[in-house]
């Protein structure tokens, strides 16, 4: 989004105020009455904002998705996690793996430890960080060896060299979602923006930073 942020305030003629985070300390956000014109984060958690009656649902829409993936410290050797068996070997074999113990791809994760039979093996070794962007960061500086996180996110930071997507059997995709608040004072402006962020202008962006344009 900040790529395309000139192209973005050009499309509407408004200049735009972003804040990034978590999906779901934007939904808190959101819930405890803070002001915005758009919310951009996973699909399930604008659908209960809809409900809730914090965004309106005419303006819903898919933006993109992005599949799990692992980081390791940039310039780290490169270990096959291409299939099943090369995955599983490669949680087995590190000293540390960390991310965020409330992101979006959590379930997933725990899910495919219980898939490739090593909930006990890995359980030592997982280090839990909170803080936003601390996970990528560790990795970066090497207190951590290996980060599970989305895809767009790794090849977002600077010292995390993306170890590859989780194998096609295992993987599960974080789905986009915007949609403009119903308390919103520009609504136009902000309906606007929706339909050039989920348009083909994007496209080719969206492709290089690891998110599939829906």
């Amino acid at each position: 989004m900040n790529e395309l942020l000139p192209q973005c305030e050009r499309a509407i003629g408004y200049p735009i105020d972003i804040q990034f985070n978590r999906s779901a300390i934007l939904r808190q956000k959101v819930e405890t009455g803070e002001a915005f014109d758009i919310a951009i984060i996973q699909e399930a958690m604008i659908d209960d904002l809809i409900k809730e009656g914090n965004i309106a649902r005419e303006t819903r829409s898919e933006v993109g998705r992005t599949g799990i993936g692992i980081g390791v410290r940039k310039g780290a050797p490169k270990r096959d996690i291409s299939t099943t068996a090369g995955l599983k070997q490669v949680l087995l074999n590190a000293k540390s793996i960390t991310y965020a113990p409330d992101s979006v791809s959590r379930i997933y994760i725990d899910k495919i430890y219980e898939r490739l039979g090593i909930v006990n093996e890995v359980r030592s070794k997982i280090i839990f960080q909170k803080e936003p962007g601390r996970p990528l960061a560790s990795v970066a500086e090497g207190s951590s060896e290996l980060v599970i996180i989305l895809v767009s996110e790794i090849l977002a930071f600077p010292g995390v060299d993306l170890l590859g997507p989780l194998p096609s059997e295992l993987q599960n995709y974080i789905v986009y979602a915007a949609g403009v608040g119903t308390k919103s004072h520009n609504a136009a402006a902000a309906k606007a923006l929706i339909k050039f962020i989920s348009g083909p202008a994007v496209a080719q962006t969206f492709k290089a930073k690891g998110l599939e344009p829906r």
